[in-house]
């Protein structure tokens, strides 16, 4: 992070300077207390569980160079010279102040991505084809919510010169709060899912929130969408006053994949086909849906000046992100498809077509409950049990309370009740695995992030 002064900092937030010089400079951003290092502005959350505020005379023991802070009338003891506490409203608010001020010192192009599905996937496919000509940052992990993107504003360093941004939400106005931040330049929407629906409703309305990323557009500014997607789709029929550049497989877009190739477990190829003229690709990471994700980064790699030759190696070379459909093996022969970092419906049956693909002897779907499904919940579940039955899947684990819908989705469109085993946790899923498992068999395991399917995940590798 740049240095920014106390000075700075109260004209970004509005705040009050109550003790200290407005000289003194700031080295970098602390929210968590335990993580500030010296120099370092301490902003006190207030939150369900716990009040920052609490921790603020330590932070200053700890060589804080300043607090916000929002309690009134309350004396703050300064422990060494440049140490300074300033007075805000409210201290989220302020952060995020503070951040849309920092973020303004950027001239660089900015990238937003969202989706209910494969968000993170295509951010990382953006990151990798840009990393061929640019300095990039990008936000990691769950980074990418009111506090997390704020957070990732503040890495920004002078030798970047493109970022990208991933943004989630789960209702409605959250996305607008994370791109008034940041304003992308051009922003990608993957598709259009149930991710969420018990707080939206509707699929319209998870369409009208993840258009919020482009409520600070104009002319010059475009928006990447997967035009297959039935929601997404229903924008070219409108007037929004920016460019849209669509991708897809089944229809005349920008960017068309075409010739698809599924290679399994081992990814796929296809061509691109833009403006008339066939470009060959392959991928690592398997999966119909990596090759939208991939169009989606091709698109935005190329409107940023990214040469053909280096976006296809870019995309060559990549190898997917921690527990999204990563290929782990053990030392039993035991394939494992790890993609528990999260699940919805559209993700779990992309997730199955791979485990359908995949060469072992057996497959087992080892599949946990999706969370924030609302009224949709037993349909949905009930979707992904049929997608098993589809298959030529040979075992089903459904662990979690909503088990019992996937299970009759498998067993009513035909799939063997013998070979469905009920489970209500992780622990009951690993008991039946201890038992079922052999060598030479591949096991999807996958779940909301709530469900930390991880832990069954962890013990089959163990087990070797």
């Amino acid at each position: 992070m740049m240095n920014l002064t106390i000075k700075e900092i109260i004209q970004a937030t509005k705040g009050k300077l109550i003790k200290g010089s407005e000289e003194t400079t700031i080295h970098g951003i602390a929210t968590d207390s335990r993580k500030l290092k010296p120099g370092e502005l301490f902003i006190p959350f207030i939150g369900e569980k716990m009040n920052g505020h609490v921790f603020i005379e330590d932070v200053l023991k700890l060589g804080a160079a300043g607090v916000f802070t929002s309690e009134k009338n309350k004396d703050y003891p300064i422990f060494y010279a440049g140490q300074s506490v300033i007075q805000v409203t409210d201290t989220l608010k302020a952060f995020q102040d503070l951040a849309r001020y920092y973020m303004k010192k950027f001239s660089i192009p900015v990238v937003g991505v969202t989706g209910s599905t494969g968000k993170t996937s295509t951010k990382d496919m953006i990151y990798a084809v840009l990393s061929q000509k640019y300095k990039v940052l990008k936000n990691e992990g769950n980074f990418n919510n009111h506090i997390g993107l704020p957070l990732t504003v503040f890495q920004l360093e002078p030798e970047h010169e493109a970022a990208i941004f991933e943004m989630g939400m789960r209702g409605l106005g959250e996305i607008d709060l994370l791109a008034e931040l940041v304003r992308p330049d051009i922003a990608v929407i993957t598709n259009i899912g149930l991710s969420h629906i018990e707080r939206l409703g509707s699929q319209e309305n998870i369409l009208k929130a993840k258009m919020e990323i482009t409520n600070y557009f104009s002319e010059e500014n475009r928006l990447v969408i997967n035009g297959d997607d039935a929601y997404l789709s229903t924008l070219k029929d409108q007037n929004l006053g920016f460019h849209i550049i669509y991708i897809g497989i089944h229809g005349r877009y920008n960017y068309i994949a075409d010739n698809v190739e599924d290679l399994g477990e081992n990814g796929s190829r296809f061509c691109l086909v833009t403006e008339g003229v066939k470009y060959p690709f392959e991928l690592k990471v398997p999966g119909k849906h990596n090759i939208y994700n991939a169009l989606c980064a091709i698109a935005v790699g190329l409107e940023l000046g990214v040469s053909m030759e280096l976006i296809q190696k870019a995309l060559k070379a990549f190898e997917g992100s921690k527990m999204r459909l990563n290929i782990l093996h053990t030392k039993e022969n035991i394939k494992v498809i790890n993609d528990a970092y999260n699940a919805s419906p559209d993700s779990m049956i992309s997730a199955l077509r791979v485990l359908d693909k995949t060469v072992s002897n057996r497959k087992i779907a080892c599949l946990g409950d999706m969370l924030e499904m609302g009224e949709f919940a037993e349909q949905g579940h009930y979707l992904v049990g049929r997608e098993v039955a589809k298959g030529h899947i040979d075992m089903l684990l459904a662990a979690g309370f909503h088990a019992g819908h996937m299970a009759r989705g498998a067993m009513e469109n035909g799939f063997p009740s013998e070979k469905i085993f009920i489970c209500g946790n992780n622990q009951e899923a690993i008991s039946i695995l201890k038992e079922v498992l052999k060598e030479g068999d591949a096991v999807l395991v996958k779940g909301s992030r709530g469900m930390k399917m991880e832990e069954i995940v962890e013990y089959i590798l163990e087990r070797s």
